[in-house]
């Protein structure tokens, strides 16, 4: 499958090429070849069929459909990708930048009482859509105290506001048993950095901050700390996610579920939900992996931005957290999806 099929992509590649921005300061699109792709031949593209496979069958838009049928019964992954793909650099003028992201197990139980004191939410039934509601002062204050709203009580704050962040997660109950829970509805305030607010205020030095270091500063700062959390307004209100299997991941923003090290969230605005993107991340930790984009975040705005998703629990917690790095990424287009978006931005 990779010889004759990829001649006749590549051919077709040769014939189109665009760089620099596009017409009213549109994104450039540069066509390139697999060759182009720093260690495309090392990487284990098996996996991240499988990971392709999880939402190539909810893509709406028919020229996927063929690709998905034949993606169903490959048994050469790589060669799938070289034949019916072209990969596709969408730049918009801004840096590069990657950082990671995890599923969070937290401590909770199902009714307060002891060190269980602080209301996972789920959806007021009065919640406006579209429009800021209560802060996440208020709500922390107790604005929702007594309407029968709370799936369960976590035992830290600090771990509740960084799941709230993570957009879902696990609770992990005294009996032992796992409640798994998924983002629902915001409360319609934009989300304000605290990391960002930290560094204004001189707390920590700019190459300090990461998801540890806010923990430790807010937890060694007692009330000081909690007010801390209350400068990013956004709040996350949950729904309880029982049909997914233990062993499967969270679902992302396609509702289906997402896979540790093949799944990163992007800007739907330039790279569609579904594709396979090839990425290059540079730092301490190297990446050069093909994953999928299937996840969206409030944070992750722009072509060349991407959260890569970790797993689940504390270590993949760690491993995401000191990831702050560029590089770059290519998506990968069904080629004449690829040749359509470069002859518009010409």
């Amino acid at each position: 499958m990779r010889g004759g099929l990829r001649k006749l992509a590549a051919a077709a590649a040769m014939t189109v090429f665009a760089h620099g921005a596009g017409a009213n300061g549109a994104p450039s699109v540069t066509l390139m070849s697999f060759d182009d792709l720093d260690g495309w031949t090392l990487d284990q593209h098996d996996e991240a069929l499988g990971a392709f496979l999880e939402t190539c069958g909810d893509l709406k838009d028919p020229e996927w459909a063929p690709v998905c049928a034949i993606a169903q019964d490959t048994a050469d992954a790589r060669g799938f990708f070289e034949a019916l793909f072209l990969p596709v650099l969408i730049e918009d003028g801004n840096e590069p930048l990657f950082t990671g992201y995890f599923e969070p197990e937290i401590r909770a139980a199902r009714t307060r009482g002891g060190a269980y004191q602080y209301p996972v939410y789920a959806t007021p039934p009065n919640l406006p859509r579209g429009q800021p509601w209560l802060t996440r002062a208020q709500i922390d204050q107790g604005a929702l105290s007594g309407q029968g709203l709370e799936i369960a009580f976590a035992a830290d704050p600090v771990d509740l506001f960084f799941l709230q962040v993570q957009g879902s997660g696990r609770l992990r109950l005294p009996d032992g048993d796992v409640m798994r829970i998924g983002f629902d509805a915001k409360n319609g305030h934009s989300y304000r950095s605290v990391g960002r607010e930290l560094i204004r205020q001189g707390h920590l030095p700019e190459n300090r901050v990461s998801a540890q270091a806010i923990r430790a500063w807010v937890r060694a700062n007692g009330e000081a700390g909690r007010r801390m959390l209350h400068h990013n307004p956004s709040f996350v209100f949950f729904r309880l996610i029982d049909h997914v299997p233990p062993q499967k991941g969270p679902l992302g923003a396609m509702n289906r579920s997402i896979t540790a090290h093949r799944s990163i969230a992007v800007d739907p605005d330039y790279n569609p939900l579904g594709a396979p993107v090839w990425v290059e991340k540079d730092g301490r930790t190297p990446i050069r992996r093909l994953m999928v984009a299937q996840d969206t975040g409030s944070a992750i705005k722009g072509a060349q931005r991407a959260d890569v998703f970790y797993g689940t629990g504390a270590e993949a917690g760690e491993a995401a957290g000191r990831i702050r790095d560029g590089g770059r990424m290519i998506v990968l287009l069904p080629v004449e999806m690829a040749l359509n978006a470069v002859r518009k931005s010409g």
